[in-house]
């Protein structure tokens, strides 16, 4: 294998066989499950639809967007669909590349495939493929790139679906390399959009871009192969000047992530299967769903009420409370990102759904009234270095406290096959019809054997956005 993590990159992506675990495409299958479900109510979001009517205009062609009846070509669908999976916030986590990995590469390749009439079985080989080359990716760069305010799921992300995309087209190694390669030109987002409707269209911008520098290098352009891990890479300029001296100083790794891109052993872990996700049980932030969990735990083996509680005191690592950083939500969008309003939820309201960022719900008294009680306390370690703990002060003078180190959803606690339907069913209802949910639900259980993508997608042609 070459040194160089771009070409290393290419080379397995081309050359890797499809010969894939079951479990590796079981979990593929469930995150395009998943993906989906959270589009359906994503798609009627004012980011999406106003991200929808920016580029229609740019473009008809063979492919579908999720809640409109008009077809787009593939790289405007693809962001338009990646901005719909992301706008709720209710998308999976993958931790490798600290990113939302699925919202990211289920819209490219679905676009793509739907673009060369390609099969539910290509789609699923191109996710892990791709799946794979952005955790490599993230591995390299975080968890700096990530804690110092870049938004991993744009800038990995774009990276990832590149490799997924290339995979897709049957790129060589050398074109595969070059793909990932001018994918790293479309790396781009920030955290501070967090809150904001841009923060959703960072994932429809980075399937946009893996759509378009695996086009890029298909029709022979070349890009530079010290785009990674060159005097002026990606890992120097977006960790920072003091890249070596982390990279040399690392004592402690999470979910692989080493400041180093592993070039020798690419596929080994599988990294789908090493860490799977973290499938969102609420519609917030994943930052905060340790601490929601230990909430509803408390409230279910204590029976107490918001009424009988007088503080709340949130132990968490700082990095986790950089992401929810709005401590007085003013609209569903900052809701989503505040610490206050995820706790106060489940505390008032006993679950956290799609509902309560509506905003009508957001201004609720019922929850607003209980942001002085709840206090932070932020802790200078990584999550794996220290669980969230909820300690839960009662006016009875008793103090209660839950301490979580991952959440429903995640590894160690996964969905069942159960729950993803029911999520599913959550996401549809309100949206499409009976018979549509019922239709769409067949042709997702039949993913691996669809000849052709198409007849999934089909589906999802439809003018509920339109409609909400």
């Amino acid at each position: 294998m070459s040194k160089n993590p771009l070409e290393s990159f290419g080379a397995w992506t081309a050359e890797v066989s499809d010969s894939w675990p079951a479990d590796a495409l079981e979990w593929a299958h469930r995150e395009f499950i998943d993906v989906i479900a959270v589009m359906i109510p994503g798609a009627a979001e004012p980011a999406t639809r106003h991200a929808y009517d920016a580029v229609r205009q740019w473009g008809q062609g063979p492919c579908a967007v999720v809640g409109q009846r008009s077809r787009l070509s593939a790289p405007w669908a693809a962001l338009v669909n990646g901005t719909a999976g992301h706008a709720l916030d209710f998308d999976d986590n993958f931790d490798p590349p600290k990113a939302h990995a699925t919202t990211v590469l289920a819209p490219a390749i679905l676009a793509l495939a739907e673009q060369e009439n390609l099969s539910g079985a290509a789609c699923l080989d191109a996710y892990i493929v791709g799946l794979q080359i952005m955790g490599r990716v993230g591995q390299g760069v975080n968890p700096t790139h990530r804690n110092r305010g870049w938004h991993a799921t744009a800038t990995v992300g774009v990276i990832g679906a590149a490799a997924a995309c290339a995979r897709l087209l049957q790129l060589d190694a050398h074109a595969s390399a070059h793909a990932l390669s001018a994918a790293t030109s479309m790396s781009a987002g920030f955290m501070s959009q967090f809150g904001t409707m841009m923060k959703p269209v960072h994932a429809g911008l980075a399937a946009k871009g893996g759509i378009m520098a695996a086009t890029f290098a298909q029709a022979g352009i070349t890009a530079g192969m010290e785009t990674l891990d060159g005097r002026t890479g990606m890992n120097r300029l977006m960790v920072g000047p003091d890249y070596e001296e982390l990279r040399d100083t690392i004592t402690h790794v999470e979910h692989g992530q080493n400041l180093r891109y592993e070039v020798d052993s690419v596929g080994a872990p599988l990294l789908i299967t090493e860490h799977k996700f973290r499938v969102k049980r609420f519609p917030t932030c994943g930052a905060i769903h340790r601490a929601m969990d230990g909430m509803l735990d408390l409230r279910s083996q204590y029976g107490f009420q918001a009424s009988d509680v007088t503080s709340v005191d949130l132990y968490m690592p700082r990095v986790h409370f950089n992401n929810v950083m709005y401590t007085d939500p003013r609209d569903p969008l900052q809701a989503k990102f505040s610490a206050e309003y995820a706790v106060g939820c489940v505390l008032a309201r006993g679950d956290c759904t799609l509902a309560d960022f509506r905003p009508e719900a957001v201004m609720r008294e019922d929850v607003r009234g209980l942001f002085p009680i709840i206090h932070r306390h932020p802790v200078d370690k990584l999550e794996g270095e220290f669980p969230t703990e909820v300690h839960v002060t009662l006016k009875n003078g008793r103090t209660v406290k839950a301490v979580i180190d991952m959440p429903l959803g995640s590894k160690k606690a996964p969905f069942s096959d159960a729950q993803y339907w029911a999520k599913f069913d959550a996401c549809c209802d309100g949206f499409l019809s009976g018979r549509d949910a019922a239709e769409l639900r067949k042709a997702l259980e039949r993913l691996p054997d669809l000849p052709q993508i198409g007849d999934l997608m089909r589906h999802l042609v439809l003018p509920f956005a339109q409609v909400a």
